[in-house]
């Protein structure tokens, strides 16, 4: 079987985020499980090397590189869809909720979340108008959606009317360097990041959406309530319409706890959160929540959000909360702090959650798709 991938956020020289990593672990997988099949990979750039994961992968740049809604159209219904003519494969996998409406080409696209439908106003206005036009018909125009999560399954049978069956659900999973750390390893990393004291640790991309005003505010709370030394550290890029996460910053009264770290690496992300005294995570809408098994993979007790996807991936190894509620958080945070058994329990229960997330299994599920799409038998 031939397949094309839509592989542009394989991007080289960064750290992988959300989309991006669930494109590299699956595919990287899937290349691996099926060397019968030959993979065509699209990029939209210059690629590292590294990401051509075997010799039955044949990598194509097609441009203009695709980082705006105009250029969008330009790859995705010029660039891709030529290609696609021009190959014939016989399936075209797209893992970043985008395709092509101009193919005939069987279609499976991956659909992480719906959020610009119910928070629009977290993206931008051009943005936002081409999720909303191209984003149903994508959907509809394809042979098989793949959502990350049962509740984002959920969502796009309500919002765009999709029939169940045609929605199949892969989990992302934690990579297997994500383990607890030997108590030497994790006061080097505390010694390191946050001057040998306690932290909390939030992961993830400074947008709207990851909920960071409201909590920063709950530490700012925290802090003034208990009067503890711990710190937060906040890792992660910054990405759109973070102003208000900074000008909230600036207003705090214990800001001096605060570190921003940026992107660290991922041998750095393996060492904070197996150090983390916890890892909170409150969006108030996500698509599956990533960061959620990691920590529990860590041995991380972990706070997150009571809504969208986020219990269902935390199952029993988290303290869940009302992401809209200052308070809530805050009364959360000191809940985590002050009780150490508290904090056991979630990681026991967080050890035993994450086993229901396998990489392998993910790579396995997408690939008897691909091969029932593409109308030959599952190997």
């Amino acid at each position: 079987m031939h397949i094309a991938v839509n592989v542009r956020f394989l991007l080289p020289g960064r750290e992988l985020e959300g989309i991006g990593r669930f494109t590299y672990e699956t595919l990287s997988r899937l290349v691996q499980q099926h060397p019968e099949h030959r993979f065509t990979f699209f990029f939209d750039r210059p690629f590292d090397p590294h990401y051509v994961f075997g010799p039955n992968v044949t990598p194509l740049v097609l441009s203009p590189p695709a980082r705006h809604p105009f250029l969008f159209i330009a790859w995705f219904e010029g660039a891709v869809a030529r290609a696609l003519a021009r190959l014939q494969p016989d399936v075209f996998l797209s893992p970043d909720g985008f395709t092509t409406l101009r193919t005939t080409v069987p279609r499976v696209t991956v659909m992480h979340d719906l959020a610009f439908e119910h928070f629009p106003q977290d993206v931008g206005w051009l943005q936002r108008k081409y999720y909303h036009y191209f984003a149903p018909r994508f959907a509809r125009a394809s042979h098989r959606v793949v959502a990350v999560s049962e509740a984002t399954r959920q969502d796009l049978v309500k919002t765009y009317g999709l029939p169940a069956e045609q929605i199949s659900v892969v989990y992302n999973a934690a990579d297997a360097r994500f383990r607890p750390q030997p108590a030497e390893t994790q006061q080097l990393v505390r010694a390191r990041f946050s001057g040998g004291r306690p932290y909390f640790l939030f992961v993830g991309a400074l947008q709207p959406r990851k909920n960071l005003v409201n909590l920063l505010r709950a530490f700012d709370a925290f802090k003034t309530r208990t009067g503890a030394d711990t710190q937060l550290l906040v890792v992660g890029r910054k990405a759109w319409k973070a102003g208000p996460i900074f000008n909230v910053y600036q207003q705090m009264h214990h800001k001096s706890a605060v570190l921003l770290t940026g992107r660290v690496s991922d041998d750095e992300l393996t060492g904070l959160y197996a150090a983390a005294l916890a890892t909170v995570y409150v969006p108030y809408f996500e698509g599956f929540g990533i960061p959620i098994i990691e920590a529990q993979a860590s041995g991380c007790a972990v706070l997150t959000s009571n809504c969208s996807s986020l219990p269902e991936v935390a199952g029993e190894g988290a303290l869940l909360v009302d992401p809209f509620s200052v308070e809530a958080i805050a009364d959360a945070l000191i809940r985590l702090q002050a009780d150490a058994a508290l904090r056991q329990e979630l990681i026991g229960k967080g050890a035993a959650n994450v086993r229901r997330f396998s990489w392998d299994d993910s790579a396995r599920r997408l690939g008897q798709m691909l091969a029932e799409v593409g109308g030959k038998p599952a190997a």
